[in-house]
C-alpha cells in the first residue's frame, strides 16, 4: 500500500488564487481562504445518517468544495506553465518573477530545475504532474478509504484517503498494524488539508505515474479527463491491486448522479 506523504511539506504548499493575464504568476493566499470543508466544527457525523442516499449526498457535498478548490489551484498553475511554455518555444526570456515561481512549482512538484533552467523537457515533465483530478475519482476514493467518513482515521484525524506517514508521532497508529511496521496514518488539521495532500500524492508519487500518463494521453487527444479511465492507474494505491481499481470504477459509475464534472 503506497500512500505515503510528508505532512510538513503539505502544510506549506502555496494556495493559488488568481491568474489574470497570460503568463502572470498566480497570487498566493493563506489557508484561511480554503473552502468550508476545512472547518472541523462543520464536519457532519456521517454515522448518524441512516438513509444511504442522504449519507452519500452529505458526504460528497461536504468534501466537494475542497476538491473544487484544489482543481482550481492546479488549473491556475497549469495555465502559468502553459504560458511560459509558449514563451520558451518562441525564444522569449522569462522575467525574474516568472522564473522564481517556476522554481517554487519545481520544488512543490518534485521536478528538478537543472542549470539549463526552464526547458521544453522540464515543462513537459511538469505538465504531466500539474493537472486536475476529476471529482468523481477523488470523492469515490474518499468514500472508499474512509467508510463514507465514518472511519476512525477520518473522524479523529481528518484523513479521508488512508494516507500514511513514517515519522513517529506523525499520525494515528493503526490497531492492526503488523509487528515491525513503523507507518502511521497521517493526521490533518482539517479535512481540506487531507484533500490537498491527496492531490499532491497522486500528482507526484512515482507509484501513480500510470495515472498521470493516462491523463496526459487524454489531454493529447482532446478527451475529457475522466475518472473511470484514470482509476486504471491506481493499482498500487492498495494492496488489493486490480480489485481495488475495479471497486473504485464501480463506485464512480454507480454514483454517477452525484458528479458535477468528469
Amino acid at each position: 500500500m503506497i500512500k505515503n506523504i510528508t505532512t510538513s511539506k503539505v502544510a506549506i504548499l502555496a494556495f493559488v488564487s488568481g491568474l489574470t493575464a497570460c503568463g502572470e504568476i498566480p497570487s498566493q493566499s493563506s489557508s484561511d481562504e480554503a473552502p468550508a470543508a476545512s472547518s472541523q466544527s462543520s464536519k457532519p457525523d456521517f454515522s448518524q445518517i441512516a438513509d444511504v442516499n442522504q449519507k452519500k449526498a452529505a458526504f460528497f457535498d461536504f468534501l466537494r468544495p475542497a476538491v473544487e478548490h484544489e482543481n482550481q489551484r492546479v488549473e491556475k498553475e497549469r495555465l502559468f506553465l502553459e504560458a511560459i511554455k509558449s514563451a520558451v518555444s518562441s525564444g522569449e526570456a522569462l522575467s525574474s518573477d516568472q522564473f522564481n515561481y517556476a522554481e517554487k512549482l519545481a520544488d512543490t512538484y518534485k521536478v528538478t530545475l537543472n542549470e539549463q533552467g526552464v526547458t521544453a523537457e522540464w515543462l513537459t515533465a511538469m505538465l504531466n504532474r500539474v493537472d486536475v483530478i476529476p471529482e468523481s475519482l477523488v470523492l469515490s476514493q474518499a468514500a472508499n478509504e474512509s467508510g463514507w467518513g465514518t472511519s476512525r482515521f477520518a473522524v479523529e484525524g481528518n484523513n479521508y484517503f488512508g494516507q500514511w506517514c513514517y515519522r513517529k508521532g506523525c499520525g494515528l497508529v493503526p490497531n492492526a498494524r503488523d509487528d515491525g511496521a513503523s507507518h502511521e496514518v497521517a493526521v490533518f488539521a482539517s479535512p481540506y488539508l487531507s484533500v490537498q495532500a491527496y492531490f499532491m500524492n497522486v500528482n507526484t508519487n512515482r507509484a501513480y505515474q500510470d495515472l498521470r500518463d493516462i491523463r496526459a494521453a487524454q489531454r493529447l487527444t482532446g478527451e475529457v479527463i475522466e475518472g473511470t479511465k484514470l482509476a486504471e492507474g491506481l493499482s498500487r494505491y492498495s494492496e488489493r491491486g486490480q480489485a481495488y481499481v475495479d471497486e473504485i470504477q464501480a463506485m464512480i459509475k454507480h454514483n454517477n448522479q452525484y458528479w458535477r464534472q468528469g
